[in-house]
């Protein structure tokens, strides 16, 4: 039996981004668009009478814009939504919020509002829009709440570690070598949220640098690290060429360019960028960095999978995890979508699959090695 076609609405004040998005969209057959609306009232009402899958959803609007939209959505009739908006530093912080109000995923305009090249992002749009229909959306009060804050938060509590998941291979959290040394992280679709939540939840003084990876493009990278930055007690960072990876800071992955970790001839790790090309059609690629920091720190690593869409970071896990990393996974019962660590699972190297807020606690018993 074929499954039944993604459902989608259309939400846009200008109509001609209104018919090349349908265009885009109605050429696949996976998809039907249902409906169009013309602002966020007409959005919001046509989500009430036609009952669509998956809405995409401008930012700039008369009447309602769309983060007003995002939010009464969230609260009265979750829905995957995905955002689409302008590729500029504006654009980009507001796309941010929107994904900490609850979408699943943005496509950006190639040129400002009306942008008559959008078939430049057709493979992009339609990918994503399927891909939504199987998310899981919940509206998110706590982060919403903090959106509107610009200064830094203490961590949030941490309960007592919880026991190694029964679907986790339950490798206890030891090596050959002495402790770790560093943490990288690979997330996706759903990760801006979710590295939210558990950088929070760590300690500013957490003893070890975490570099992380996620699916970005270039110029929205600098707005997030911004934003983790403020969001926790670690100083969160945009990754440069020869930038020290130092404890109580996490750097970013720059949108465009891939991650790897390196060491001085002093022993002391740092970044460095690599214009290779995309891995598994991403740039960055969490697998390069994943690759960088068996070679560079072999079994001295957490590797963490977060929630994204694909593959990435499956082939560097199973590198690192074959020098003695330790692998943890998250479950599928809060991740947006269980695509990246599924693969993780799949391959046989998680030690433990845990749902995100069981995360942190982990991660902070799994460096004492």
């Amino acid at each position: 039996m074929n499954e039944s076609k993604v459902r989608v609405l259309i939400v846009d004040d200008s109509a001609l981004m209104r018919k090349l998005l349908g265009d885009i969209l109605s050429a696949d057959s996976r998809i039907e668009v249902v409906g169009t609306a013309k602002d966020g009232v007409d959005g919001l009402a046509k989500v009430k009478a036609l009952s669509p899958d998956v809405m995409t959803l401008d930012v700039e609007m008369p009447n309602k814009d769309g983060l007003t939209v995002l939010r009464e959505l969230m609260k009265t009739r979750p829905l995957p939504v995905i955002m689409v908006s302008s590729l500029t530093q504006e654009g980009a912080q507001t796309t941010l919020k929107a994904l900490s109000l609850g979408c699943v995923d943005f496509v950006s305009k190639p040129s400002g509002a009306i942008s008559t090249d959008i078939k430049e992002v057709a493979a992009e749009l339609v990918s994503k829009v399927v891909m939504a229909k199987g998310a899981q959306v919940r509206f998110l009060p706590s982060l919403a709440r903090r959106d509107a804050e610009n200064t830094k938060t203490s961590p949030l509590p941490i309960s007592p570690a919880s026991p190694i998941s029964p679907a986790s291979s339950a490798r206890a959290p030891s090596f050959k070598g002495g402790r770790r040394e560093l943490v990288v992280i690979a997330a996706s679709t759903g990760g801006p949220v979710a590295l939210q939540q558990l950088l929070s939840k760590l300690p500013g003084d957490f003893p070890i640098p975490i570099a992380i990876t996620q699916h970005m493009p270039k110029d929205f990278t600098s707005s997030f690290a911004k934003r983790l930055d403020s969001l926790s007690a670690l100083s969160v960072l945009e990754g440069e060429e020869g930038l020290d990876l130092k404890a109580g800071c996490a750097v970013l992955a720059p949108g465009g360019s891939h991650l790897v970790v390196k060491r001085r001839p002093n022993g002391v790790p740092y970044c460095g960028l690599s214009d290779a090309p995309p891995v598994l059609s991403v740039k960055p690629s969490a697998n390069i960095m994943f690759l960088s920091a068996a070679d560079e720190f072999g079994g001295k690593v957490v590797g963490i999978v977060l929630t994204g869409m694909g593959r990435d970071g499956a082939e560097g896990a199973v590198a690192l995890h074959a020098k003695g990393a330790y692998i943890i996974a998250e479950a599928q019962e809060t991740c947006v979508v269980y695509g990246m660590p599924k693969a993780a699972v799949e391959a046989g190297i998680v030690d433990e699959l845990l749902p995100l807020n069981e995360i942190p606690d982990a991660l902070l018993k799994s460096i004492k090695g």
